[in-house]
């Protein structure tokens, strides 16, 4: 789903969500046109009318969502100092409003991070890596030769990402956070 209120980019959207062409269906139906033409290369990104639905509801329940997630996220912050104060959550300090839509944090320099996700993904607790340095990317080879980026290498090899959703309860939390105390044990 995508808003704006520039007129010039609706309509590029509208044009390419429906592989590039100057009319819909309905459009033609309802005599608003004849024909159609294809003027540029676009895709079938039109949503079906059960995601649609699921969509409005899910956007009646963003806001709340947002500050279930940013409560969680300051569940996690205190109680990983409590059980793991070697690892950092990032962005505590930061002006703006997060939506808290992931929960990285950053394991101590030098600690292995795959035997950590390993350790983890033993205990149950799904992690990930949000997100690999974008200079490192197949389609951005070229720009390796041209580009240092050692402060992103440096934090990437340290970021992971922990479970952060809307549900989530408070004891689960403390059982991902006791989950990283024994991972970095185990690191």
């Amino acid at each position: 789903m995508i808003v704006t209120n520039q007129e010039e980019i609706s309509q590029r959207l509208h044009l390419l969500r429906s592989h590039g062409m100057t009319s819909m269906t309905w459009d033609r139906h309802k005599g608003h046109a004849s024909s159609y033409d294809v003027v540029e290369l676009g895709y079938n990104y039109r949503i079906d009318e059960i995601r649609a639905a699921l969509g409005l509801v899910q956007l009646r329940k963003l806001a709340s969502n947002n500050e279930l997630r940013r409560r969680h996220t300051q569940t996690y912050r205190d109680v990983l100092q409590e059980l793991a104060p070697q690892v950092t959550v990032p962005f505590a300090e930061h002006a703006g409003l997060s939506a808290a839509h992931l929960l990285p944090i950053l394991l101590p320099a030098g600690l292995h991070k795959p035997k950590f996700m390993e350790s983890m993904k033993a205990q149950g607790i799904q992690t990930s890596f949000h997100y690999p340095p974008i200079h490192t990317f197949t389609a951005y080879e070229r720009s390796r030769d041209t580009v240092a980026l050692p402060n992103t290498e440096a934090i990437a090899e340290r970021e992971v990402t922990l479970p952060l959703y809307p549900t989530l309860q408070e004891a689960d939390i403390v059982t991902v956070a006791q989950a990283v105390a024994i991972a970095l044990d185990q690191s």
